[in-house]
């Protein structure tokens, strides 16, 4: 068996149609593919959509008690058959050639583990593809992600398109116990285990992402908490650019209380509102997507930055260990 898929899910049983009749198109053998859809305690279970993919997949459904999705692809993986295990959230949908990239990047340089990149349909929701500006422009710090990674040292993959060897995620122990950013601090223990880790930029995914506002303030508020969770773990992980959220946070409060003075304290935002505009407007080809795209840059922002500061206070200030400090059920 070559490749392993697992599919963690939680109450999304119409995204993970979509993603399943996707990987229908790879044109891969049940020998060469398997798929392991693992229902992490959903009320509204998939099993009836996974029942449709029978014979067309060789497919395997288990369901079991909520844990999060890091353990539960854990749960997945200690079933799995391949040699590389392929970690997809349920919310992405494959391009017909999405296998055939990874093998071709394999068969040019080997590795022990990679990721993709991912984008938007234009099929997607406004909300979506405004969405996927925010967290991919360079104009948000989001262009760190994906293509942009290509120019670093190292690149990290996301749990929402990732792949390792079944064998390095075991002698691993695959996703740690964190609550927030458990992917990121696999990436880091697979740099830190002597492991070759690339990025695949052809391998990527359509990603669906959040599909409103409050939804995805909770995303980017859970990844700044995640960022001091893991610098905790590794000091070094820290970098610069991660505190830029919480640094534009900060100062959105002071020049709103600035432009009590005078209004013109409230250029410097109003400059960035249009740049975003523009941009996200060219590279949408579509003002709705621009217009959408100003609330959704302020949530990934200001929803990390207040994210990274409060995990600042609790962690580093109060002294809390990441379980008593956000001790809210992230999960359900």
């Amino acid at each position: 068996m070559r490749y392993s898929v697992i599919i963690p899910v939680y109450n999304r049983p119409d995204e993970l149609k979509e993603l399943l009749e996707s990987l229908t198109t790879q044109n891969y053998s049940e020998q060469e593919l398997e798929v392991l859809v693992i229902d992490d305690g959903s009320s509204v279970r998939c099993d009836q959509v996974v029942m449709q993919y029978t014979g067309r997949l060789n497919l395997r459904y288990y369901y079991k008690d909520n844990s999060g999705p890091g353990q539960t692809r854990n749960y997945g993986a200690e079933r799995a058959a391949g040699d590389w295990l392929l970690i997809l959230d349920s919310d992405v949908v494959l391009p017909p050639n999405y296998l055939k990239a990874i093998d071709a990047e394999l068969e040019r340089e080997d590795c022990d583990a990679f990721g993709g990149p991912d984008r938007a349909n234009k099929d997607f929701t406004t909300m979506q593809r405004a969405i996927n500006y925010a967290m991919t422009s360079f104009f948000t710090t989001g262009g760190i992600r994906g293509g942009q990674q290509m120019k670093m040292d190292k690149f990290y993959p996301r749990s929402f398109n990732m792949g390792i060897r079944r064998e390095v995620y075991q002698a691993l122990g695959g996703f740690s116990q964190m609550r927030f950013g458990e992917d990121i601090d696999l990436s880091i223990r697979i740099f830190k285990g002597g492991y070759r880790c690339r990025l695949f930029p052809e391998a990527w995914v359509w990603h669906k992402r959040r599909t409103d506002l409050k939804k995805f303030f909770k995303q980017v508020h859970n990844s700044g908490i995640a960022r001091i969770n893991l610098y905790k773990r590794y000091p070094e992980s820290l970098k610069l650019v991660h505190t830029l959220p919480a640094v534009f946070t900060v100062g959105c409060v002071l020049l709103l209380l600035l432009c009590i003075v005078s209004w013109l304290f409230l250029m410097p935002l109003l400059l960035w509102v249009v740049l975003i505009f523009l941009d996200a407007t060219v590279q949408d080809n579509d003002p709705e997507v621009g217009i959408t795209a100003v609330p959704a840059s302020f949530v990934q922002l200001i929803g990390y930055g207040t994210g990274f500061l409060r995990a600042v206070w609790e962690r580093l200030v109060m002294g809390k260990d990441e379980f008593s400090a956000f001790n809210k059920n992230f999960y359900k």
